[in-house]
């Protein structure tokens, strides 16, 4: 990764320094980047090169994807919660942003670099944010293959945590996403 997209990434990460950092019980759900949510099924010791660590044991809710990640890790890996009922709005406001400022010249591949680096962040506003610039490209032009992927990806990350958030089906979030391409404003 070059210096330039990692010191970009890095702004995302929010400061901690006088933060205390977010402790996990079992049962809560969490988002894992690029994975999406999962629920915290045990809090496990193991020993790693003859140390001992405790690690938060994860099963993404999607494809039931075990993920062990160590808890004094989780800020670097990005594990955060489900965002509030009150950031939905904020998601919503991403996706329905005007398209014309959107136009993008870049190569697919290029494109493909910068949307796979915001999906890394594990930041929802950024997952919409990809899915709403694949949306738009999707209606005027066929995406790569990788295009593709990378859509559905964030289509399944952003409706599965909206979802959650909602405590509504996705089909219910999905169609309300749908709907916010068609408001005339």
């Amino acid at each position: 990764m070059n210096a330039q997209r990692y010191e970009k990434m890095q702004k995302k990460i929010p400061a901690t320094k006088n933060k205390e950092i977010r402790k996990f019980k079992v049962g809560d759900l969490a988002v894992y980047p690029a994975h999406g949510v999962g629920r915290i099924e045990a809090i496990e010791s193991r020993v790693v090169n003859d140390e001992k660590h405790d690690f938060y044991i994860m099963k993404v809710l999607e494809n039931d994807m075990i993920i062990m990640i160590p808890t004094w890790n989780i800020e670097s890996v990005r594990l955060r919660d489900v965002i509030s009922k009150q950031e939905i709005a904020k998601v919503y406001d991403v996706i329905r942003q005007d398209q014309d400022l959107l136009i993008n010249n870049q190569t697919w591949n290029r494109r493909y670099r910068e949307y796979m680096d915001k999906i890394k962040t594990g930041s929802i506003y950024d997952v919409a944010e990809v899915f709403r610039d694949l949306y738009f490209i999707k209606v005027t032009k066929d995406l790569s293959f990788g295009e593709r992927k990378l859509f559905d990806t964030a289509t399944s990350l952003l409706v599965s945590e909206l979802s959650i958030a909602t405590d509504t089906n996705e089909e219910t979030v999905m169609s309300k996403i749908e709907s916010l391409f068609n408001k005339p404003e």
